[in-house]
């Protein structure tokens, strides 16, 4: 096999995240279609959806900690191999409330196998600032994936049948087990050493002060990014039930999808102004900018559906502009004999964040009797209260890893 360049891999690695990912979202986009045809109620349909988040967080120590011990191709190649067949199994096997239980949690193990460790993939053969630019592209491609896949079903069921668009997610994930298999390098054979830690030993990880700031980051701006984009919609759709039929210039849905794009290309610029601004700093700024929207997009966006709009983008803009910066900056940080285990850890935090993040903005409203100004400000003033906790212990981290230094 031809040896291919650094810049190639990290091109052929965004483009196959992208396959791999645009099958991620079917299952939401279509529930409107599943739950009157299975007999599915709200709870078993919230089951269905968060199973794969509660699956990905389970496999994802073991999957991404053993990328130090073996080749991460041969994981990622797992992990792709399993989203597939997690596609196909609606296609052929799905009927009801369990087996597509069991399909979306074989979907989140695949993606705890093909996302981190796609990033340590590319981690362990790419250096400088290309690593740094690596993690920003491989960010693009999944968040861009992810916004069109909801899209990307919605019309495929629209033209086909919805058993079409999982089998067309299939065919992009097998597709993409193809290139990587046939054109990534391997890994040059490690020598071992004479006595290997605990596969998921984590104390040197924690004890990694550095590392462990931005993987504490990337739990609390999971928990905002999913708190935002998972009730996106509902609040949108909320302010449009008391606007005027004319004031409501586009769908809450087009709006959620236009903020996830723009988001991941703020993600992209984010990651370029952290090269040459400092990304502590930007991670700090950011996350005070990102609070501050917080603060005030519940209390102020019900005043009209424009101003909703405006600010819904523009939260979306904040939160996701330090994604790549965080990730970028635990796998920089990284010993690099433990890096599998450090983004193991940084990925675990960030989907607990992410879990917590969009419930606990649901029990707010309901704690304060359901949707209305005052809850809605509630609810999204104690995610951005979340972000505080986050953006304190991050500094706290990061002076006392600069006064060792020192």
């Amino acid at each position: 096999m031809a040896v291919i360049s650094p810049r190639r891999l990290v091109a052929l690695m965004c483009i196959s995240q992208v396959l791999v990912q645009i099958g991620a979202y079917a299952w939401p986009a279509l529930l409107p279609t599943f739950m009157p045809l299975w007999g599915l109620d709200n709870s078993e349909a919230g089951w269905i959806t968060g199973i794969f988040y509660a699956a990905y967080t389970l496999a994802v120590p073991f999957l991404v900690t053993l990328t130090d011990r073996i080749d991460p191709k041969r994981i990622y190649l797992f992990g792709v191999l399993t989203t597939a067949l997690g596609h196909l199994a609606f296609v052929y096997l799905v009927d009801g409330f369990w087996s597509a239980l069991a399909a979306r949690a074989l979907a989140g193990v695949g993606w705890a196998g093909s996302y981190m460790t796609g990033l340590k993939l590319l981690a362990d053969r790419v250096q400088g600032d290309l690593m740094s630019r690596a993690v920003s592209g491989h960010a693009a491609g999944v968040g861009v994936a992810g916004a069109v896949s909801f899209l990307f079903a919605d019309r495929i069921a629209a033209l086909w049948g919805w058993p079409a668009a999982f089998l067309a997610a299939g065919i992009c994930a097998g597709t993409a087990f193809v290139t990587i298999l046939a054109l990534a390098p391997w890994q040059t054979k490690r020598a071992r050493p004479a006595q290997q830690a605990p596969l998921l030993d984590f104390g040197p990880v924690i004890r990694n002060r550095a590392a462990m700031a931005y993987a504490l980051a990337y739990c609390v701006h999971t928990w905002e990014m999913n708190a935002l984009r998972g009730w996106a919609v509902a609040f949108l759709a909320f302010v449009a039930a008391a606007s005027a039929p004319q004031d409501v210039w586009i769908s809450p849905a087009a709006i959620t999808t236009v903020m996830a794009l723009l988001g991941t290309a703020a993600s992209v610029l984010g990651n370029e102004a952290a090269l040459k601004w400092g990304r502590a700093r930007m991670v700090r700024t950011t996350m005070l900018l990102s609070m501050c929207c917080g603060l005030v997009i519940g209390f102020a966006g019900v005043a009209s559906y424009s101003i909703a709009a405006v600010l819904v983008t523009v939260y979306g803009i904040l939160i996701w502009l330090d994604s790549s910066s965080l990730t970028a900056g635990t796998a920089m940080h990284a010993d690099p004999a433990r890096r599998g285990a450090t983004l193991a850890v940084h990925s675990m935090l960030g989907y607990g964040g992410g879990f917590v993040g969009p419930l606990a903005l649901g029990w707010t409203l309901d704690a304060l009797g359901g949707m209305s100004q005052h809850a809605w400000g509630a609810a999204f003033a104690a995610a951005a209260l979340a972000v505080l906790a986050g953006r304190i212990a991050f500094g706290r981290l990061v002076l006392e890893r600069a006064g060792r230094r020192g």
